[in-house]
């Protein structure tokens, strides 16, 4: 099983910034790709901000050059730092990971989310 927790969202004003955290424990090791997707209300939940499981960091058309995705590995915590907010981030973001053991993969993890309110 794998655990997460986020911290950090709060309420920013348009243009501001805000970091994310997601500390990850539990059977770390067996996570493939973990990343941050957000959730507006009355919408989906969509992806932004994601790293492959050979590492590599994608993000959606609406978070390039705005969010950056990393991690450290040595505290197990990923991290979403968001710079120039914009009232349309507004969402709960939400840390995923997806592991995989003897004879099941894919299995997705949630975090409980952290809201983020950004006012123009």
């Amino acid at each position: 099983q794998v655990q997460l927790v986020e911290s950090g969202g709060g309420v920013v004003q348009a243009g501001g910034s805000l970091r994310l955290s997601c500390r990850i424990s539990g059977d770390v090791f067996k996570i493939g790709s973990m990343g941050w997707f957000r959730q507006a209300p009355g919408n989906i939940r969509e992806s932004v901000a994601t790293f492959s499981t050979v590492g590599t960091a994608l993000y959606a058309d609406s978070a390039k050059g705005r969010f950056t995705i990393s991690r450290d590995s040595a505290k197990n915590t990923l991290y979403l730092q968001m710079n120039n907010l914009r009232p349309d981030d507004t969402a709960t973001y939400y840390c995923n990971a997806v592991g995989s053991w003897p004879g099941i993969d894919g299995v997705n993890f949630w975090g409980e989310g952290a809201l983020v309110t950004v006012s123009s």
